[in-house]
Protein backbone atom coordinates (compact mmCIF):
# COMPACT_ATOMS: atom_id res chain seq x y z
CA UNK A 1 0.00 0.00 0.00
CA UNK A 2 1.57 3.32 -0.73
CA UNK A 3 2.29 5.82 2.15
CA UNK A 4 0.36 8.97 2.29
CA UNK A 5 1.37 12.07 4.28
CA UNK A 6 4.72 14.63 3.92
CA UNK A 7 6.99 13.52 1.78
CA UNK A 8 10.59 12.36 3.23
CA UNK A 9 13.30 14.19 2.26
CA UNK A 10 14.97 13.53 -1.30
CA UNK A 11 17.52 14.86 -3.65
CA UNK A 12 14.72 17.50 -4.21
CA UNK A 13 14.01 18.12 -0.94
CA UNK A 14 16.11 20.80 -0.42
CA UNK A 15 15.15 23.17 -3.30
CA UNK A 16 11.35 22.78 -2.79
CA UNK A 17 11.82 23.96 0.87
CA UNK A 18 14.11 26.72 -0.31
CA UNK A 19 11.68 27.70 -3.15
CA UNK A 20 8.84 27.47 -0.64
CA UNK A 21 10.51 29.86 2.00
CA UNK A 22 11.30 32.32 -1.06
CA UNK A 23 7.24 32.22 -1.66
CA UNK A 24 6.68 32.75 2.13
CA UNK A 25 8.89 35.31 3.02
CA UNK A 26 7.80 37.32 -0.37
CA UNK A 27 4.41 37.40 0.86
CA UNK A 28 4.29 37.64 4.82
CA UNK A 29 7.59 39.08 5.36
CA UNK A 30 10.41 38.07 8.29
CA UNK A 31 7.97 38.33 11.23
CA UNK A 32 5.31 36.11 9.77
CA UNK A 33 6.65 33.72 8.47
CA UNK A 34 7.47 30.36 10.55
CA UNK A 35 9.68 27.32 9.91
CA UNK A 36 5.98 25.17 9.95
CA UNK A 37 4.56 27.14 7.58
CA UNK A 38 7.61 26.53 5.31
CA UNK A 39 7.58 22.81 5.31
CA UNK A 40 3.22 23.06 4.81
CA UNK A 41 3.87 24.73 1.54
CA UNK A 42 7.20 22.33 0.89
CA UNK A 43 5.23 19.65 2.02
CA UNK A 44 7.69 18.18 4.27
CA UNK A 45 7.54 17.69 8.22
CA UNK A 46 9.56 20.78 9.96
CA UNK A 47 11.68 18.60 11.05
CA UNK A 48 13.35 18.35 7.64
CA UNK A 49 13.52 22.18 7.52
CA UNK A 50 15.44 21.95 10.70
CA UNK A 51 17.90 19.40 9.38
CA UNK A 52 18.46 21.08 5.91
CA UNK A 53 18.51 24.81 7.35
CA UNK A 54 18.11 24.52 11.12
CA UNK A 55 16.56 27.90 12.43
CA UNK A 56 14.41 30.29 10.55
CA UNK A 57 17.11 32.42 10.51
CA UNK A 58 19.17 30.38 8.72
CA UNK A 59 16.46 29.31 6.46
CA UNK A 60 16.28 33.23 5.66
CA UNK A 61 20.09 33.41 4.83
CA UNK A 62 19.87 30.60 2.24
CA UNK A 63 16.61 31.42 0.77
CA UNK A 64 17.88 34.58 0.09
CA UNK A 65 20.61 33.33 -2.02
CA UNK A 66 19.43 34.88 -5.86
CA UNK A 67 18.54 32.35 -8.55
CA UNK A 68 21.04 34.42 -10.70
CA UNK A 69 23.99 36.51 -10.95
CA UNK A 70 22.61 39.51 -11.34
CA UNK A 71 26.17 40.86 -12.69
CA UNK A 72 26.21 38.24 -15.53
CA UNK A 73 22.75 39.01 -16.01
CA UNK A 74 23.50 42.73 -16.78
CA UNK A 75 26.67 41.74 -18.60
CA UNK A 76 24.37 38.89 -21.26
CA UNK A 77 22.18 41.87 -21.86
CA UNK A 78 24.89 44.19 -22.86
CA UNK A 79 27.02 41.80 -24.83
CA UNK A 80 23.47 41.21 -26.80
CA UNK A 81 24.07 44.79 -28.17
CA UNK A 82 27.32 46.18 -26.91
CA UNK A 83 26.36 49.87 -28.73
CA UNK A 84 23.20 49.67 -26.50
CA UNK A 85 21.98 52.13 -24.14
CA UNK A 86 23.88 51.80 -20.64
CA UNK A 87 20.83 52.92 -19.11
CA UNK A 88 18.01 50.94 -21.21
CA UNK A 89 20.41 47.92 -20.37
CA UNK A 90 19.77 48.38 -16.33
CA UNK A 91 16.31 49.19 -16.27
CA UNK A 92 16.00 46.14 -19.11
CA UNK A 93 17.82 44.17 -16.67
CA UNK A 94 15.45 44.83 -13.80
CA UNK A 95 12.59 44.47 -15.51
CA UNK A 96 13.56 40.78 -17.01
CA UNK A 97 14.26 39.60 -12.97
CA UNK A 98 11.24 41.38 -11.30
CA UNK A 99 8.81 40.01 -14.24
CA UNK A 100 9.38 36.69 -13.31
CA UNK A 101 7.62 35.13 -10.08
CA UNK A 102 10.48 33.60 -8.71
CA UNK A 103 13.37 36.10 -9.99
CA UNK A 104 11.14 38.84 -7.90
CA UNK A 105 10.83 36.51 -4.49
CA UNK A 106 13.35 36.98 -2.59
CA UNK A 107 13.51 40.54 -3.21
CA UNK A 108 10.01 41.04 -1.90
CA UNK A 109 11.10 38.85 0.88
CA UNK A 110 13.91 41.44 1.54
CA UNK A 111 11.94 44.51 1.11
CA UNK A 112 9.15 43.34 3.03
CA UNK A 113 11.36 41.44 6.05
CA UNK A 114 13.28 44.53 6.47
CA UNK A 115 10.27 46.40 7.82
CA UNK A 116 10.72 44.56 10.54
CA UNK A 117 13.92 42.47 11.10
CA UNK A 118 17.08 44.11 11.17
CA UNK A 119 18.85 41.00 10.01
CA UNK A 120 16.83 41.15 7.26
CA UNK A 121 17.63 44.89 6.65
CA UNK A 122 21.70 43.96 6.73
CA UNK A 123 20.67 41.05 4.08
CA UNK A 124 19.51 43.76 1.91
CA UNK A 125 22.21 46.20 2.41
CA UNK A 126 24.65 43.56 1.80
CA UNK A 127 23.13 42.95 -1.66
CA UNK A 128 23.16 46.86 -2.73
CA UNK A 129 26.17 47.38 -1.61
CA UNK A 130 27.97 44.51 -2.33
CA UNK A 131 26.15 43.44 -5.93
CA UNK A 132 24.97 46.63 -7.19
CA UNK A 133 27.21 49.27 -5.97
CA UNK A 134 30.62 47.50 -5.67
CA UNK A 135 29.72 45.04 -8.95
CA UNK A 136 27.37 46.27 -10.95
CA UNK A 137 28.57 50.00 -10.75
CA UNK A 138 32.26 49.28 -12.56
CA UNK A 139 31.04 47.63 -15.16
CA UNK A 140 28.84 50.72 -16.36
CA UNK A 141 31.60 52.85 -15.34
CA UNK A 142 29.79 55.34 -12.83
CA UNK A 143 31.24 56.08 -9.08
CA UNK A 144 29.48 54.29 -5.78
CA UNK A 145 26.68 57.61 -5.57
CA UNK A 146 25.80 57.18 -8.69
CA UNK A 147 25.26 53.73 -8.32
CA UNK A 148 22.89 53.58 -5.16
CA UNK A 149 20.82 56.68 -6.84
CA UNK A 150 20.73 54.44 -9.63
CA UNK A 151 19.66 51.61 -6.92
CA UNK A 152 17.15 53.83 -5.43
CA UNK A 153 15.09 54.26 -8.83
CA UNK A 154 15.29 51.49 -9.94
CA UNK A 155 14.03 49.43 -6.90
CA UNK A 156 11.36 52.25 -6.49
CA UNK A 157 9.64 51.89 -9.75
CA UNK A 158 9.68 48.43 -9.62
CA UNK A 159 8.29 48.41 -6.09
CA UNK A 160 5.59 50.25 -7.28
CA UNK A 161 4.93 48.48 -10.71
CA UNK A 162 4.86 44.88 -9.18
CA UNK A 163 3.80 45.70 -5.15
CA UNK A 164 2.08 48.25 -5.06
CA UNK A 165 0.85 47.34 -8.40
CA UNK A 166 -0.60 51.37 -9.86
CA UNK A 167 -1.84 51.23 -12.96
CA UNK A 168 -0.64 52.25 -15.91
CA UNK A 169 2.56 51.48 -14.63
CA UNK A 170 1.87 48.07 -13.46
CA UNK A 171 0.79 46.84 -16.94
CA UNK A 172 2.71 48.56 -19.55
CA UNK A 173 4.57 46.54 -21.60
CA UNK A 174 8.25 46.62 -20.57
CA UNK A 175 9.74 47.80 -23.68
CA UNK A 176 7.82 50.91 -23.21
CA UNK A 177 8.80 51.07 -19.48
CA UNK A 178 12.61 51.23 -20.68
CA UNK A 179 11.91 53.76 -23.23
CA UNK A 180 10.23 55.76 -20.85
CA UNK A 181 12.23 55.45 -17.55
CA UNK A 182 15.82 54.88 -19.24
CA UNK A 183 16.17 58.95 -19.79
CA UNK A 184 16.28 59.45 -15.88
CA UNK A 185 18.53 56.73 -15.23
CA UNK A 186 20.64 57.89 -18.18
CA UNK A 187 21.14 61.70 -16.17
CA UNK A 188 21.98 59.74 -12.75
CA UNK A 189 24.72 57.76 -14.82
CA UNK A 190 25.92 61.45 -15.83
CA UNK A 191 25.17 60.01 -19.88
CA UNK A 192 24.60 63.14 -22.42
CA UNK A 193 21.20 62.49 -23.49
CA UNK A 194 20.92 59.61 -26.47
CA UNK A 195 22.62 56.77 -26.45
CA UNK A 196 25.76 55.88 -24.65
CA UNK A 197 28.15 53.65 -24.90
CA UNK A 198 29.02 50.97 -21.95
CA UNK A 199 32.85 51.15 -20.35
CA UNK A 200 34.65 48.00 -20.87
CA UNK A 201 37.23 49.35 -18.50
CA UNK A 202 36.07 48.72 -14.47
CA UNK A 203 36.02 51.82 -12.23
CA UNK A 204 36.56 54.33 -15.75
CA UNK A 205 34.17 56.63 -16.30
CA UNK A 206 32.00 56.30 -19.56
CA UNK A 207 33.19 58.52 -22.43
CA UNK A 208 30.78 61.48 -22.84
CA UNK A 209 29.49 61.03 -18.81
CA UNK A 210 28.94 64.61 -17.40
CA UNK A 211 28.57 65.67 -13.83
CA UNK A 212 25.06 66.29 -12.54
CA UNK A 213 24.15 69.90 -11.73
CA UNK A 214 24.95 70.88 -8.98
Amino acid sequence: MARTGRRPGTTRTREEILRAARLDFSEKGYEGTSVRGIARRAGVDPSLVHHYFGTKDQVFAAAMELPYDPGELLERIMLDDPEHDPAEAVVRAFLRVWGDEHGRAPFLALFRSAMTSEQAAEVLRGFMTDVLVRRIAPKLGVEPLRAALISSQLFGMVLVRHVVRVEPLASADPEEVVARYAPAVRLVMGLPSGVGRISTEAGRPVDGAADLPD
